[in-house]
């Protein structure tokens, strides 16, 4: 049966069945919230497809919209219990599909915090991961040789995070033996909708293995 979607402030928003034998995680943006990406679940994967929208735990300085962690603070303190808040909810969702079923995208900096959160030690074994317009975080050595192929998307024009931040990302992945594809766009700091193609095939290509 199809949940009904549910209001931002329970944490995330969910779409399509709960039960389902494949899900899509969405990790929002710095200052965005929980429905910020919500629309690509219906272009990417359809009302078949369970699809949850995690909100950030902190509200962002401003006043409007969450955070994962303070961008503003000297070396990221909030860092590590953002890291592993989300470890635990990423765990608690896999009770109803499992991760080897559940594909996870983020953008800006929670795309960070998903290639971060997926890659760190043995890493979490997705069916898929796809960070748009993120960066690596300060020490970051992702390791994890279980993860399926990464696909990486960033506007060449981004003038928020650069785009050079994703090359060092494919970079450091692929010194961590992790098949990495980087995707760049004539755009700014954005999921364009010319990359729709692309996210659909791998997503497909992803959960067909």
């Amino acid at each position: 049966m199809s949940s009904q979607t549910s209001r931002p402030d329970d944490q995330l928003i969910r779409s399509g069945p709960d039960l389902c034998d494949r899900r899509l995680v969405l990790l929002h943006g710095w200052g965005a919230d929980a429905d910020d990406l919500l629309d690509l679940a219906e272009v990417l994967v359809g009302p078949a497809v369970s699809v949850v929208a995690l909100r950030a735990p902190l509200p962002h300085p401003s006043g409007s919209g969450r955070q994962w962690y303070d961008l503003q603070q000297p070396n990221w303190p909030q860092l590590p219990a953002a890291r592993t808040q989300l470890l635990e909810r990423l765990l608690a969702l896999a009770v109803e599909v499992p991760l080897q079923q559940t594909a996870l995208l983020g953008f800006s900096q929670g795309a960070a915090m998903a290639l971060d959160v997926a890659t760190a030690g043995s890493g979490l074994p997705l069916a898929a991961l796809i960070g748009c317009s993120g960066y690596p975080h300060p020490g970051w050595q992702p390791t994890a040789a279980s993860l399926p192929k990464i696909l990486l998307t960033h506007g060449e024009q981004d003038p928020v995070v650069p785009y050079g931040a994703s090359e060092a990302l494919k970079e450091q992945l692929q010194l961590g033996g992790i098949d990495t594809e980087l995707v760049g766009f004539k755009g700014g700091h954005t999921i364009d909708s010319c990359l729709f193609p692309t996210l659909r095939s791998y997503l497909a290509g992803q959960w067909s293995c």
